[in-house]
């Protein structure tokens, strides 16, 4: 029997296209058609964003992106120049996360939240791109990719499938999977991490995959490893892991696992194949570990990217120099690291801001919240600051224009008018 021209189209996109070169997929064509369903229902802004984020990684020498707890943080980030957005699981733990609670990075929250995030964050950058449009502008190109955190899949295999269909859908271009045990997951710097099989890490980013191809979206996927900063295993099933077994066990039955850079080299370099960018989570900053990793996974795998994390655990200016601070994006850049993100910006941002502001109006009142408009005027002048006329900001004249077509040019009092005056404006006087 002959092969349906879709299966087709699936086998010479694969085969033609060179975005998959270099990528192993261990499922037919026929595979993934007959997962696709009747109806192709299409991602643009996933679509878009993964397009567009393999295009700059190639293009561009590195794109440094910082984590967003807030689709007005994105819009910020995106303002001020950054190509890309960050989704952190740690971050949506800690305030952002449909459960309504405050957590640790312990994967204690419900499997959607990231997802809702990426969502809030896209619905924000839609609505920025719409304000613009309506005035007349094309400053900004608003849809920056979104790089989410898929921490250990919250299961097995059907897990990390279905929660990269919720990420393709909220418009995630990349979504990443590290190697830990799911049920007990914790954020890289804390105790008693243990790491899966490589093969079981392997079925988590084959599983991902295939949910892109299912959904046909070129997302990327990244392969996060934590072998740098753990020492436990849950079995020792796989040969390519028991070198790095000496044979030791807890009393939880777990396997001792000498961990380390030689063990994230070798997870990496069987994760290849199945990803696109390659991730070892570090526990310091040492750029000579990092440049032993690249150096390693490159020379087996020349065509794949690397992505580092400026950790925020970390004191920077008491582990490097300045010099070494101001030059550390260029060096890594120079290793291969193509990604180079802070993960928890968004909160420490956040959180810092508000300190400020709070601590200074406690002490002194309205004067603290006059320099914050300070900054904020002196930001729009100079840089392109946008959120100091919040009613524009959030839409007001957008949807003013909504009400002058429904009511087909009939005058109606616009939101935007302030003073009063029958005139639309939101700048604050």
């Amino acid at each position: 029997m002959a092969e349906s021209s879709s299966v087709v189209a699936i086998e010479t996109e694969w085969r033609t296209n060179p975005r998959w070169e270099g990528v192993t997929r261990p499922y037919t064509p026929a595979d993934v058609d007959k997962l696709r369903g009747s109806v192709h229902i299409e991602h643009s802004i996933a679509r878009l964003g993964a397009e567009r984020f393999w295009k700059l990684l190639h293009e561009l020498p590195y794109i440094l992106g910082l984590g967003a707890v807030t689709g007005n943080q994105a819009i910020q980030q995106v303002r001020a120049g950054l190509r890309a957005i960050y989704v952190s699981g740690w971050q949506v733990a800690a305030d952002a996360n449909d459960a309504g609670q405050v957590y640790p990075d312990q994967s204690l929250y419900p499997a959607s939240s990231v997802p809702n995030l990426v969502r809030r964050i896209n619905q924000a950058l839609v609505r920025a791109d719409q304000i613009q449009r309506a005035e007349g502008n094309t400053w900004t190109d608003w849809f920056a990719p979104v790089v989410a955190d898929g921490e250990a899949g919250f299961g097995g295999n059907l897990n990390a499938f279905e929660l990269t269909k919720a990420m393709i859908e909220a418009g995630a271009a990349c979504i990443h999977f590290e190697d830990q045990l799911a049920t007990i997951k914790k954020v890289g710097r804390l105790g008693g991490n243990v790491l899966v099989p490589t093969n079981e890490a392997i079925q988590k980013l084959v599983a991902a995959r295939l949910a892109a191809d299912v959904l046909s979206i070129p997302t990327l996927i990244m392969a996060r490893t934590d072998a740098l900063s753990s020492h436990l295993m849950t079995s020792d099933i796989d040969p390519r892991d028991r070198e790095f077994i000496p044979g030791k066990r807890t009393s939880e039955g777990y396997f001792r696992v000498r961990g380390g850079v030689k063990l994230a080299i070798a997870r990496a370099l069987a994760f290849a194949p199945y990803a696109d960018i390659l991730w070892a989570e570090t526990v310091k900053p040492d750029l000579a570990e990092a440049k032993e990793f690249a150096e390693a996974v490159l020379a087996a795998h020349p065509r794949k990217l690397l992505a580092y994390n400026y950790a925020p655990s970390y004191n920077w200016r008491k582990n490097l120099k300045e010099e070494e601070i101001a030059n550390l994006h260029v060096e890594l850049a120079a290793m291969g690291y193509k990604f180079q993100f802070i993960t928890v910006a968004g909160f420490h941002a956040l959180n810092m801001s508000m300190f400020d502001l709070a601590s200074g109006f406690q002490k002194g009142g309205l004067p603290a919240y006059c320099r914050l408009q300070d900054e904020e005027l002196q930001n729009e002048e100079q840089n392109g600051y946008q959120g100091i006329n919040h009613q524009r900001f959030v839409g007001t004249v957008y949807f003013d224009a909504v009400q002058q077509v429904v009511t087909a040019g009939t005058p109606v009092p616009p939101a935007s008018d302030i003073s009063g005056e029958g005139k639309a404006s939101t700048r604050i006087e």
